[in-house]
């Protein structure tokens, strides 16, 4: 992709399933990566050793670097010691993603409050928090940047059982518009990626089980799940100069689900 190679990066939940593959793609793009993690190290080194494969394969140094940087996006004096640590190893943060995010099952008139708050202070407090370090620090410099937010199809359709997460994930909509609308003008672009049903750890019960695979795929257009890899690709694009005259839109990478499989047969006038 035209313009990411050695650009500085920083994804949040980058240990695991779609954010770990964002690392990786990045880095195989050229870009500099930071990897958060919120405990363990070593889950980091992970990824960082499978991005610098990718990126480099047996060549001993191909200019790509990466930095494990700790931080709870839920707690803002992390988040900004996470940004400055990025600046100051790295010199300078071009593209953040916000990708770090939690889920919890619930009826919702028995969702304690503690619940609502925590995933709300992930998924979208922590989201804006981080949003908000990088553009002060694009803005001190000057320079143009990149954010990207890692939503849900849940934005848009309602998920019974999950309140506090499509709640999350709609209010990362209109931040996704409203930072793009407040700083355009500033050379800012900020743009989110929604993806569908993923082939993921985190969805490991439905993904190994076949009736519920079946189930779950019965409702895409597509009729399967995507990948993370196809996740990464959308938000390489994005990250892009190929996407230099885009931004404040949500692309939605799900096998056409938010096209309500359900109208596929002309069951109401």
């Amino acid at each position: 992709m035209k313009g990411l190679k050695g650009k500085n990066a920083l994804i949040t939940g980058a240990t695991s399933g779609i954010g770990q593959v964002i690392a990786i793609r990045l880095a195989q793009e050229g870009c500099n990566i930071a990897i958060n993690y919120r405990r363990n190290i070593e889950d980091a080194e992970n990824t960082e050793d499978m991005a610098m494969e990718k990126a480099c394969g047996d060549i001993s140094s191909c200019g790509v670097k990466s930095l494990p940087v700790k931080g709870d996006v839920s707690k803002e004096e992390d988040i900004i010691n996470m940004v400055n640590t990025v600046v100051q190893e790295f010199g300078s943060l071009d593209i953040l993603i916000n990708n770090a995010g939690i889920q919890k099952e619930c009826a919702s008139h028995e969702l304690k409050a503690e619940d609502f708050d925590s995933v709300l202070g992930v998924n979208l407090r922590g989201a804006f928090l981080c949003a908000r370090e990088t553009i002060k620090h694009l803005l001190s410099q000057n320079r143009s940047g990149v954010i990207i937010n890692i939503s849900s199809v849940h934005e848009i359709i309602p998920r019974p059982f999950y309140l506090s997460y499509s709640i999350s994930k709609g209010g990362m909509e209109n931040m996704t518009k409203t930072l793009a609308l407040e700083y355009a003008n500033k050379g800012i672009r900020v743009n989110g990626v929604a993806p569908g049903a993923t082939i993921t750890p985190i969805n490991e019960e439905w993904v190994n089980d076949p009736e519920k695979k079946a189930v779950v795929e019965s409702h895409i257009p597509m009729s399967r799940a995507g990948t993370s890899e196809e996740m990464a690709a959308a938000v390489a694009f994005l990250a892009s100069d190929e996407a230099a005259y885009i931004t404040g839109q949500t692309l939605f990478v799900d096998g056409g689900l938010t096209l309500y499989a359900d109208f596929r047969e002309a069951w109401s006038a």
